[in-house]
This record gives structure tokens, C-alpha cells and sequence, in this order.
């Protein structure tokens, strides 16, 4: 009876998400195992409900709806390894999630790898640790590290290199029978790897490409049910980025500390993902358009105000009503991946209307004093019908000599059932930036002994490029 009630607590909150649109991934694997009469599985915890719903692979919704297909119908896009679309770090975490235009970091692997090769420190590297829906569950978390390091010429390093890892962690699930009996315990792990190469195509202009691999292990422990085996899902992906930069100028083209910038991004774009031998998701491919606008108050404060636009690039959910007037939604899991991108723009059910609404918006804006002590604030918004993600966020940062921390924090809104389960989060980053690599991995008498040498080649280069002095004329001498 007790395995009985769990059942029926787990369906009646899988049921609330979905009904709400409140997150947009939900496992394949529990709508099948809830679907088996025969070998039907429950959970001792209500944290494997959440857990595989917040960050596991799409199924076809079989909700009904008593919207009836209108234009206001929920139609949440889903994808699988949603928590690649997770903003990693807290700067832009504290800024409404805006990281396209912005200036670049060492996070920027993440957002748009072409803006590294503008990166002003010539190597950097970042480390974020965020606990995730942390009202819901304790043990959560996405853990992320990246860097960069830039090379070419000695006084035009104009090309870089980065990387990126991130860590998502769905904690410890115990697995019980239909009879209340211990089944096992799972570990859901998800992690991806990145390599990203960027390059300045001139002073304004720079480009970037970086492949990365993906591994979800969302089912660990689960076992395979009525033939159909699970196992954890590959997949292979690039991202391409663009990003454009102008300092502005004074009627006396005196060069203020104020600029435009620019960016585009395409993030994702690779191979499906399989959990199972029977079918394969789509993972998150997305499009962004970022803008920045950075302004100079004057030598010691500057101002940054910023707007990102994103829009998945997968396949829209169809409806199908049938003669009572019920709507199912049903997901073109045969689409292939360039259909799939190509299509997204005009396979809206909804016509041209319903794609405007499943563009994410989110502003942002930093007040930095003397490039050291930083004020963030911004604001993400996401349209009801397509997630109803919206929330407001804050952050302050420090940086002192080559030392940067970064902190974010998720504004909770709602209340009781209503509440967004995204509130409270924090993300803390730590970055470190420096000039050159001898920096780095040089001690400092090292450093001192090396500046000497470099001085005295300097000036030996020197005298051995001027040319030798011209002999005195000589003069004959008089005899008196």
C-alpha cells in the first residue's frame, strides 16, 4: 500500500510540471516505467521524480489540454541533456543570464568562443560551483572549469585556445519494487568536454569554432525493463560564434573607455542522443543574438547594459485533436538534425506567432568601480506557453591583481505550489587572469633573474644595430 501511495504522489507532481510548463525535460525512462503494469517501478524518494525530470531526455507528452489547440496552447519544446543550456557561470548568472556580447572572460568558452581572441589578458582560467534547485533537492549541483590561453605573434597575439568542462550531478536515488523491496541505488552523472579555437579576423572582428563531447548517464542503476535495453546517451557537437567590438570616439577622436558590441552564436549543433536501442532526442541547439553597450562615466566607473535573444533550433511539438476535442502532443522524433534546424523557425503549430514566443529574452546590467568592485542585476524571461521561466537575478564580484570572484543569486518568486523552483539558486565563480604564461608558472625570483637576462639581450641587440662610429680624421703635424 505504502509503494501504492509514493506511486500515485510521484504521477500527481510529474502531472503538476507538466500541466504548469514549469521545466521543460522529463525522462523517458519514468513514463515508461510507469506505463509497465507488469514490472512497474516506484521510488522511496520524491527526489527521483524532480531530479529526472529537471535534467533528463524528452518524451512525447500525452497531457491533455483544455485549451482545445488554440493559440495559447502550452507547447513546450523539450530536448535531451538539458543541463547543457544551464548558465555555468555567476557573472552572467547575475546578470539575467546575458553572456553573448558581453565582454570577455574566461568563461566565455561557454557563450561565444570567439571572444577570446579579445580577451585582454593573454591567459585566464575559471572554476563555478552552483547548487541546483536547492529548494527542491539537497544534493544537486553543476560544476564547471574553463580556460584559455592566447598566442601568435609577440606584439599581436591574435588567436587562442580554451577548453571547458562541466560536471552535472543529479545525486543519490534509491530504487524500490512495486512491493516496497530495495531495487538498487543510481548515480545520475552528466558531463561534457570542450576544445574551442578563436581567432581576431582584425581589430573589430574575431571568430571562434569549438567541438565538444557529451556523455549522460541519467539511468545508472535503473536495469533494463520489457526487452528495451538502457544505457548512458553519446553524442558529438560544435558551437560557431562571431563577435564584433567598436570603442567609441569624441568629436576630438579622443578614444573614451565606451564601446559597442556584438555577438552571434550557435551553440550545440551535433549528433541526437539515445538512452535506449528504440529511439534517439534531439540535444539543445541554439541560436543567440547578443548586444552590449559599455559606457564610460569617467577614468574610474564604467557601466555595461546588455540584451541576449536565444531560440532552440529543434523541432516544435505538433498537436492532434481528436473527436472529443482533446489535444496530444506529439514530438517528429524522425526528423533528422539539419531538418530539424532548418524547420524550427516556421514548424510551430502556431504559425509565425507561436515562434516569436519561444525566443528567451534576458537583459542585463554591470556597474564596475575601477575594473575591481562590481554590481550586477538583470532579468530572464521566457513566455508562458513555451517553459514560463522568469526571474530576477543579482551579483556582486571583486577582483584584485590577478584574483576575480564572482557571486549570483536567483531572486525567488511565487509562492506555494505557484513558487519557481529555480529560486534561491547561487553560483560562485573563481577566476584567474594573467599576462603571460612566465607569470604563471615562474617564481618570482625566476621572474627577476629572467626580466635582467631579457634587459641585457635587449641592450646587447641594441649596440650590436647602431653603427660603428666613424674614425677621427687624422691630421698631419707641423714642425715649427
Amino acid at each position: 500500500m505504502l509503494c501504492f501511495y509514493h506511486l500515485i504522489f510521484s504521477l500527481l507532481i510529474l502531472y503538476y510540471i507538466c500541466s504548469l510548463n514549469k521545466i521543460k525535460q522529463f525522462s523517458l525512462l519514468i513514463l515508461y516505467l510507469l506505463q509497465q503494469n507488469n514490472k512497474l517501478m516506484t521510488f522511496r524518494k520524491l527526489k527521483l521524480s524532480l531530479c529526472l525530470a529537471f535534467s533528463t531526455c524528452a518524451f512525447e507528452s500525452i497531457a491533455q489540454s483544455s485549451l482545445n489547440g488554440s493559440d495559447n496552447q502550452y507547447n513546450t519544446i523539450t530536448t535531451a541533456v538539458p543541463f547543457m543550456r544551464i548558465s555555468p557561470d555567476a557573472r552572467s548568472g547575475a546578470m539575467g543570464d546575458v553572456g553573448i556580447a558581453i565582454s570577455p572572460d574566461a568563461n566565455s568558452q561557454f557563450w561565444n568562443v570567439s571572444k577570446l581572441a579579445m580577451a585582454e589578458k593573454e591567459l585566464g582560467f575559471s572554476v563555478t560551483y552552483t547548487p541546483w534547485l536547492k529548494d527542491l533537492v539537497p544534493d544537486i549541483f553543476l560544476a564547471y572549469i574553463s580556460g584559455y590561453a592566447k598566442f601568435g605573434d609577440k606584439d599581436n597575439k591574435n588567436q587562442a585556445i580554451s577548453f571547458s568542462m562541466r560536471y552535472f550531478s543529479l545525486g543519490d536515488i534509491n530504487y524500490t519494487t512495486i512491493d516496497a523491496q530495495p531495487a538498487g541505488t543510481g548515480k545520475p552523472r552528466e558531463f561534457s568536454l570542450d576544445l574551442g579555437y578563436s581567432r581576431k579576423l582584425s581589430d573589430n572582428l574575431s571568430i571562434g569554432i569549438a567541438g565538444k563531447y557529451i556523455h549522460s548517464n541519467i539511468i545508472n542503476g535503473a536495469g533494463n525493463s520489457n526487452g528495451v535495453t538502457y544505457k548512458p546517451g553519446n553524442a558529438a557537437a560544435v558551437d560557431f560564434g562571431l563577435f564584433f567590438t567598436k570603442p567609441l570616439k569624441q568629436k576630438d577622436d579622443a578614444i573614451l573607455p565606451s564601446s559597442i558590441n556584438a555577438g552571434l552564436a550557435i551553440t550545440n549543433l551535433g549528433s541526437k542522443i539515445s538512452y535506449s536501442n528504440d529511439r534517439k532526442d534531439f540535444i539543445p541547439t541554439n541560436l543567440g543574438l547578443g548586444f552590449a553597450y559599455n559606457y564610460g562615466i569617467d577614468e574610474f566607473n564604467k557601466f555595461t547594459i546588455a540584451l541576449d535573444a536565444n531560440k532552440l533550433l529543434v523541432p516544435s511539438p505538433g498537436y492532434v485533436v481528436d473527436a472529443s476535442g482533446n489535444v496530444t502532443q506529439t514530438y517528429p522524433y524522425d526528423k533528422t538534425v539539419m531538418s530539424g534546424v532548418f524547420g524550427s523557425f516556421s514548424d510551430a503549430p502556431g504559425g509565425s506567432s507561436e515562434e516569436i514566443k519561444e525566443i528567451m529574452l534576458s537583459i542585463g546590467a554591470e556597474y564596475s568601480y575601477q575594473n575591481q568592485f562590481f554590481a550586477r542585476a538583470g532579468y530572464f524571461y521566457e513566455n508562458k506557453y513555451k517553459g514560463d521561466r522568469k526571474y530576477f537575478t543579482l551579483g556582486l564580484g571583486v577582483k584584485y591583481s590577478v584574483l576575480g570572484l564572482n557571486f549570483a543569486y536567483l531572486v525567488p518568486s511565487g509562492s506555494g505550489i505557484n513558487k519557481n523552483p529555480l529560486s534561491n539558486t547561487l553560483r560562485f565563480s573563481l577566476l584567474f587572469d594573467f599576462d603571460n604564461l612566465r607569470n604563471l608558472v615562474l617564481p618570482d625570483n625566476a621572474k627577476k633573474d629572467k626580466t635582467k637576462t631579457d634587459r641585457k639581450e635587449k641592450d646587447k641587440k641594441d649596440s650590436a644595430s647602431k653603427p660603428a662610429p666613424k674614425p677621427a680624421p687624422k691630421t698631419k703635424r707641423k714642425n715649427y
